[in-house]
């Protein structure tokens, strides 16, 4: 009797296919990022903005007066933190002829020590440091075209969050009705999680920088350094960035204090506090403010911000983390994509070696008879 196996797929073909989906996936991403970095930016903030519109209809107003009394409210507070960032920083200006004498002179001094040191003239230096800074132009070129690409389309970001709430219900219809009717419970459940991780981690986003903004703030007035409440506020909104932005919020004050005080107190007593305040943002109000439902691991974190970076440059550093933690919802939700969700979040299994290979199918050995 002839035995017949079923194979699936060969896994080569698989791993292909999965590889140009993904190289054809991002391509069009990075095609189409003007686009789609003021529309993703738009979801989260609709997302974010979606109880307050509900609070309003549930105070008997209309429809769309509720939406522009919401889109009001959050215009009024950015204009509000805009105009305190420009008010410290005409004060920061003041400052920039001595700042800039200041920094030659450290300039040089290091220039005499590298000379002393490691024997290299100055004038190498100096076209080292030129090459480099040509180097990078096209990188700085692009990065400040980006910058003025986002202003020029800021003016989008109000007109899509006004329609997303609109055409909230219509949204969400299409969702269902794209599914069969016995995964619509299915779905609902996925779209609410999705909704209350991405507002639980803006909300707590928002209050993380608030209090980090005043730590910032309150450690550097203790140790003098100038422009504290911004360069405070600044470190606080780097902070967003994860991993990397820290980084970037510690040089500020040092860079800061090396070129307006003497020696360098200070600079260790500023990596101290903002290595403290770094500890109780990590243990403490990470874990109790920001809360999110959906937890990602330090690695894929890592990994999503500098993807997201490559791809929408600092836009994409933003967006990195919500875009992953939405992945995550709907993999753990997805019997196939499972494996994957694990793989994204932060739960380390008690032992790797508690699982036994086991072939998908097995040949059926026939035994023949001896008849005696």
């Amino acid at each position: 009797m002839e035995n017949q196996h079923t194979f699936s797929e060969p896994f080569y073909r698989k791993a292909t296919t999965i590889l140009i989906g993904i190289v054809i996936f991002f391509y069009i991403l990075s095609l189409l990022a003007d686009l789609l970095i003021p529309l993703a930016f738009s979801i989260l903030f609709a997302v974010l903005l979606s109880p307050l519109h509900n609070r309003f209809v549930a105070w008997g107003l209309p429809k769309i007066v509720s939406i522009l009394l919401t889109l009001t409210v959050s215009i009024v507070g950015i204009v509000a933190f805009f105009y305190f960032l420009s008010t410290q920083l005409m004060q920061f200006g003041e400052m920039l002829p001595t700042l800039k004498l200041k920094s030659k002179e450290i300039l040089h001094q290091m220039e005499f020590w590298v000379e002393s040191t490691f024997g290299i003239a100055v004038n190498k230096q100096v076209k080292y440091l030129n090459e480099l800074i040509s180097s990078n132009k096209s990188l700085i070129g692009s990065t400040l075209v980006g910058a003025l690409g986002i202003f020029s389309i800021l003016f989008l970001i109000p007109v899509y969050i006004f329609l997303l709430i609109f055409y909230k219900g219509l949204i969400l219809n299409f969702f269902y009705e794209v599914f069969s009717r016995k995964s619509s419970k299915h779905v609902a459940e996925v779209l609410q999680q999705t909704k209350a991780a991405i507002q639980s981690y803006i909300v707590g986003l928002l209050i993380e920088t608030l209090i980090i903004a005043v730590l910032n703030s309150g450690a550097l007035l203790l140790l003098g350094v100038p422009y504290a409440i911004l360069i405070g506020v600044i470190g606080a909104i780097l902070n967003l960035i994860p991993y990397i932005g820290g980084i970037v919020a510690i040089l500020l004050p040092i860079i800061m204090a090396t070129v307006t005080m003497e020696g360098y107190t200070t600079q260790i007593a500023i990596l101290v506090a903002y290595s403290v305040i770094q500890f109780i943002d990590n243990n403490i109000i990470v874990p109790r403010v920001v809360s999110s439902q959906v937890k990602i691991n330090a690695l894929v974190s890592i990994i999503a911000v500098l993807l997201g970076g490559a791809l929408w440059g600092v836009s994409g550093m933003f967006l990195s983390i919500p875009f992953v933690a939405v992945l995550k919802i709907v993999f753990d939700r997805v019997e196939g994509l499972k494996p994957w969700g694990k793989l994204l979040g932060d739960e380390i299994p008690v032992s790797t070696m508690q699982f036994k290979w086991k072939p998908r199918w097995r040949p059926r050995l026939i035994r023949q008879r001896v008849k005696p």
